[in-house]
């Protein structure tokens, strides 16, 4: 990579990074790709809003790209980083790994137009559309995030969202009914 760009690993984060990064599958030919650079355009389009297709042409091609993003969303690589910068942080502010408490709070938000799949309506703030449900450790360190359709109750989403901080094994859980999705 040739250009430094604000959204870039330094060194140093990137070796903390790299020991969650999954290994090459065996067989097949030899990863070829820097994974630095991979990272580093991942964040680029995070922090930058650019779609995958406008990938600057200092990264890898945007499909390579993509495909590490996909596959690491699927395999939890994403949930695991996470989860351990989360508790590096609680480390390094002398606290325990695992928090004790959680806060829980949800938010209905508008979806935009022809949007069908996981929409409902809130009647209680008269908005159509989805709802977020937001754990936080005490810290304000995000523990995990449900997107469910609007009409799923404070209760139900709640109850939803603490499964997936209680399990860190997201492939054992079944949410009720599909309501939603979950994210970290």
């Amino acid at each position: 990579m040739s250009k430094a760009y604000p959204s870039n690993l330094t060194r140093g984060q990137y070796e903390f990074l790299s020991e969650l990064i999954p290994e090459a599958k065996p067989g097949g030919r030899q990863r070829q790709v820097d994974m630095w650079s991979v990272l580093n355009a991942i964040f680029y389009i995070l922090v930058e809003g650019v779609r995958w297709r406008a990938l600057s042409g200092d990264f890898p091609p945007w499909q390579t790209v993509y495909t590490y993003f996909r596959n690491w969303r699927k395999d939890s690589t994403w949930l695991r980083i996470h989860d351990n910068l989360r508790e590096w942080i609680r480390i390094e502010m002398e606290r325990h790994p695992s928090p004790s408490e959680a806060i829980i709070d949800s938010q209905s938000v508008k979806s935009a137009a022809m949007v069908s799949q996981s929409v409902g309506f809130d009647g209680g703030k008269n908005i159509k559309g989805r709802k977020r449900f937001l754990s936080v450790d005490t810290l304000g360190l995000v523990l995990r995030v449900l997107v469910t359709a609007a009409n799923v109750g404070e209760r139900s989403g709640g109850q939803q969202v603490l499964k997936l901080v209680k399990h860190s094994n997201l492939e054992d859980i079944t949410l009720d009914n599909n309501l939603g999705q979950w994210w970290l």
